[in-house]
């Protein structure tokens, strides 16, 4: 990206952020959930949140889908601050955005294809469009069978997996993630991390992941997806490469206290980080 200078030379611009919240206050009452909180997600970034019950990571993920406002501060969207943003702005910035809430969040009264298909019914996309890529998500989650389910029909991973092919089947550059393993057995959480570090590394998805779950946090720093062949591969870093653009952010009582790659964050000495990694 160039803008152009006085003399007719070029200069190289970083682009923006395709998230930033610039030095953001938010409070629920009498309560500061988040104390001046600066973050920045840049295209093939991951960050992984990290903080206890109430530091303000849910927060941060409902100010990024401009499900709540600051009351102070800046939240941008590719440069676009959502608190000046027109109608129009905002509807181009939308689909650029999915989330998977931690309750998966699906309508009961839909089928998985409707549940699906349901942002793009809104906008009015064709039916062929929609049919195609409802199949296209589905495929990509593992569940072409289940398209004509109710989701009391659905275990609680596979519910899991409808919200995710939902989120992705506007094709968003960034993905939001509200402790989308929260209450699954080791197994089903396994299968949604793989597919979350296949959305990062096969289709380049930036992400903002929020969890307490260490586990899921240190998978998604630790190993990478390779496809070759139309198969793919998880490999574990061994020495021999690291994963640059996955950096964990540390949340306590709503300010940032860490942000650095997982190697740092195992060595630190700040005391509520060691004792909350322990």
């Amino acid at each position: 990206m160039s803008r152009a200078n006085g003399d007719g030379s070029r200069v190289r611009v970083a682009p923006a952020p395709l998230i930033e919240l610039r030095n953001v206050t938010k409070y629920y009452g009498d309560v500061r959930v988040l104390d001046g909180v600066s973050f920045a997600l840049h295209e093939g970034q991951t960050k992984i949140v990290l903080g206890g019950s109430g530091s303000g990571k849910s927060t941060m993920l409902k100010l990024m889908m401009g499900l709540e406002t600051p009351d102070s501060g800046q939240v941008l969207i590719e440069g676009v601050d959502l608190g000046r943003a027109g109608e129009r702005q905002l509807m181009r910035l939308r689909p650029r955005i999915g989330m998977v809430f931690q309750e998966s969040a699906l309508f009961d009264s839909l089928s998985v294809f409707e549940n699906v298909a349901f942002r793009l019914s809104e906008v009015g996309t064709d039916e062929d469009t929609i049919r195609d890529r409802v199949r296209e998500v589905l495929g990509f989650v593992g569940l072409e069978d289940a398209i004509d389910k109710m989701p009391a029909e659905l275990s609680g991973g596979m519910k899991r997996r409808v919200a995710l092919a939902r989120a992705l089947v506007s094709r968003p550059a960034v993905m939001l993630y509200d402790e989308p393993t929260a209450g699954l057995d080791p197994i089903t959480s396994r299968r949604i991390n793989e597919l979350i570090i296949r959305l990062r590394d096969v289709r380049g998805v930036s992400g903002v992941f929020v969890t307490h779950r260490l586990r899921d946090a240190f998978t998604l720093a630790s190993e990478i997806a390779v496809e070759s062949g139309g198969r793919v591969r998880f490999i574990r870093e061994d020495g021999t490469f690291c994963l640059p653009h996955t950096r964990f952010v540390m949340l306590r009582n709503g300010r940032t206290i860490f942000e650095g790659p997982d190697e740092v964050l195992r060595r630190s000495d700040d005391a509520y980080i060691r004792q909350f990694i322990a």
